[in-house]
């Protein structure tokens, strides 16, 4: 793999098993060995629901520590940009792994911990993604939390790695919640991919800069 000089804050898309997550981990690991003082953070969103999901999260820690074994994992499956802020520091690395399973939480809580502040919120999105939000069930929530995740990737003070999957490039999905999400991921991605200085998408291992910015 290619091009693995570290961003400010870099958006990684990608589909199942493209290397999106390989090249998080690599970008992590090539930081921990720049300097003995780096520190390496992996946010993780993801909740094991079921025994499956269980396999594949002891899987993938499993597969983390012997790829990065300096890099610690910290689980936040909601209050993501309260984990970027806590565990953002100069000298430190965060991957965020993933966006996508953290908008699932965001719009299908297992619990009703909603934020209620959402004076923040109102020009953090583009138009169609305000009008989107507005007509969804926990809308004023995810409104509120996407806001705080931009403004938490702006000023994060070390570099930060941001995992999402690019799910709206096959057919038109037949139900209206599928639709539904597939409109707020790919919304979501373009307001992360307007915070950060670079956005690589991932295909069959390789990556392509799809935004390099100074």
């Amino acid at each position: 793999m290619t091009d693995l000089s570290i961003a400010r804050s870099e958006l990684i898309l990608g589909g199942q098993k493209s290397g999106k997550s390989r090249r998080a981990e690599l970008l992590a690991r090539d930081w921990l060995v720049q300097s003995t003082s780096h520190r390496a953070v992996m946010i993780a969103t993801a909740q094991p629901w079921d025994a499956e999901m269980c396999q594949r999260i002891t899987r993938h820690q499993a597969d983390r520590a012997e790829r990065v074994p300096g890099m610690v994992t910290v689980e936040e499956p909601l209050k993501l940009a309260e984990a970027i802020q806590t565990h953002s520091h100069a000298d430190a690395l965060i991957v965020v792994d993933c966006l996508t399973l953290w908008l699932t939480n965001c719009l299908m809580p297992a619990e009703s911990e909603l934020p209620r502040d959402t004076s923040a919120a109102d020009e953090a999105l583009p138009d169609e993604a305000q009008t989107f939000i507005t007509n969804q069930p926990l809308a004023l929530m995810q409104k509120a939390q996407v806001a705080l995740l931009l403004e938490a990737i702006k000023q994060a003070p070390g570099p930060l790695v941001l995992v999402g999957n690019e799910i709206g490039l096959g057919v038109i999905p037949l139900g209206r919640e599928v639709r539904a999400f597939v409109d707020a991921l790919g919304l979501l991605n373009q307001s992360v991919a307007g915070a950060c200085q670079r956005v690589t998408l991932m295909a069959a291992g390789l990556p392509l800069t799809l935004k390099e910015s100074a």
